[in-house]
């Protein structure tokens, strides 16, 4: 059973209860005084605040009172030694389950997506195990996800939150003179920009700073601007203003919002997964080698639109995969767009390939109010068949879910040139189709690189199934770290927020200190 917040606490303390008022002695000390495992484990806890974690939700500062008065003076009283030691117990288990699975079950904010998959009370296991050994501090700094990300967001946790007191960002930048301020103008707030593009790392410090907007200021606002889900263009405009005036707490408290993902996305549970990062636009292929991860692929993607058709967070298999494929109009977008552009425009049919299929798979390229109210009424439906105009492109990757969603190849490649890429109806589309298809059948007898393009071509639809299939993951984290950068990007469906709010009601049930027999000192 997994036991969270504070259930989780409640089950902790019962069980150290019960094991220090029984048979065997206390789990924490040893001749009345606190062991080197004791102190070493809340030194974990107090320093929690460096995983992006809260140390009041262990109660590292009274535990750390009480132990420190346990060195120091005289033997704690039995009754409080227990106390003490029940309350450590329910701090460790508490900790080592926020960092092993998050604070907060993802399913509770998306219903399909996938949780770690663990060994059944994996976790208190590990803990029995620790204690019995004495060895509790480095099962908690064990338990620590092992991802190269997470190593990188730690870091860039710590230097964001150095940055909060830098005088760079006492003051705002002045407002701009116009729309924009271009290469080779002048404004007034250059001292202080170039003063945070070098603080932030995109400018070489302590360098010239020159009248205009030029010189090593332009490819420091660019980097600044790819670091930050912008148009590289090296304009300051509004868009690139609002960013430079995110004070650097907020930013560190985004990170903390990606350390906590990382806790609870399953990012290695098979050992060739597809992975797509919904505000960074990007998909990844990779392979799980030895608890590395070896990247194969990386391509952007378009995803679907923030205010309307946002894309599902989900997992599942990628099993088979479509060449030259039909696209079925779904019926929401054939009663939203495509039955009212018919009757406006019954040409539209035929130049877009288009055609109606009844209820008994009879295929209709006529247009009549008849048959458009037949879609309407969920008898009919509308597909478009393979070829260039096709939405689908040459290729549809199917992994089977309750939303609909799979990737695919695209007509519209222009898009791809776009900084910010939410354009589509929920469906994702790849920048790269041939590439994942190599990818996805690898070790599949007979598809080379050839064959896959000729039938991405043929316009005769055809299905493949793969033997291994492969876990697709559609994620979400607004910071990624990329070569030493930290790249930050929009709260595109407002996760990051939705995720603040379900952190705020989880710490409403944290724990208050536990009780103790005297002040503490």
């Amino acid at each position: 059973m997994v036991c969270r917040s504070l259930r989780w606490l409640v089950c902790a303390l019962a069980l150290a209860a019960s094991a220090a008022h029984g048979a065997g002695p206390l789990a924490w000390f040893d001749g009345g005084r606190p062991t080197v495992d004791a102190v070493d484990t809340v030194e974990v806890l107090r320093a929690a605040v460096d995983e992006g974690l809260d140390p009041d939700d262990y109660q590292a500062a009274a535990l750390a009172s009480a132990l420190a008065r346990a060195r120091q003076d005289a033997p704690l009283p039995a009754a409080e030694q227990s106390q003490v030691d029940a309350a450590l117990t329910a701090a460790a288990a508490r900790y080592l389950a926020d960092v092993q699975r998050g604070r907060v079950d993802p399913r509770q904010l998306h219903s399909s997506f996938p949780v770690i998959r663990r060994a059944p009370a994996g976790g208190s296991a590990v803990l029995h195990e620790a204690l019995a050994n004495r060895r509790v501090a480095q099962a908690l700094r064990d338990a620590q996800p092992r991802l190269p990300m997470y190593a990188s967001l730690r870091d860039a946790l710590a230097r964001y939150r150095a940055l909060a007191d830098d005088p760079a960002w006492q003051v705002a930048l002045p407002p701009l003179p116009g729309r924009k301020v271009m290469p080779g103008q002048r404004y007034a707030g250059l001292p202080l920009l170039a003063q945070r593009l070098a603080a932030l790392g995109d400018l070489p410090p302590d360098g010239p700073v020159p009248a205009r907007l030029e010189g090593a200021l332009v490819p420091a606002l660019q980097a600044f601007q790819e670091r930050h889900g912008l148009a590289p263009d090296g304009v300051l405009g509004p868009a690139t203003l609002q960013q430079l005036n995110v004070p650097p707490a907020r930013r560190a408290r985004q990170i903390e919002l990606a350390l906590e993902r990382l806790r609870w996305t399953p990012f290695m549970q098979g050992p060739r997964m597809i992975v797509i990062n919904a505000p960074e636009f990007v998909l990844r292929a990779y392979e799980v080698n030895d608890g590395r991860i070896d990247v194969h692929l990386a391509m952007r993607v378009i995803v679907g639109k923030a205010m309307r058709n946002r894309t599902p967070l989900l997992g599942e298999d990628l099993r088979s995969i479509e060449f030259s494929p039909y696209w079925n109009v779904p019926p929401s977008i054939a009663r939203a767009e495509t039955v009212p552009r018919l009757r406006r425009d019954p040409g539209y049919l035929q130049r877009e390939g288009l055609e109606f299929v009844t209820a008994s798979g009879q295929v209709v390229t006529t247009v009549s109010a008849a048959n458009l109210d037949a879609v309407l009424h969920g008898g009919w439906r509308i597909r478009q068949r393979p070829g260039p105009r096709n939405a689908l492109g040459g290729v549809k990757f199917v992994f089977p879910n309750g939303e609909d969603i799979y990737l695919h190849d695209t007509p519209a490649r222009q898009l791809f040139g776009r900084a910010r890429r939410d354009f589509s109806h929920g469906c994702i589309r790849v920048e790269a189709p041939v590439s994942l298809a190599q990818f996805a059948l690898q070790g599949e007898p007979g598809w080379s690189e050839e064959r896959i393009r000729e039938a991405m071509a043929l316009g005769t639809p055809s299905t493949v199934a793969l033997r291994r299939p492969i876990p697709v993951l559609i994620a979400y984290s607004t910071v990624v770290v990329r070569g030493g950068k930290v790249f930050f990007y929009p709260d595109l469906y407002r996760e990051d927020a939705l995720l603040e709010r379900a952190l705020r009601l989880r710490s409403d049930t944290a724990p208050g200190s536990f009780p103790t027999s005297r002040t503490p000192g």
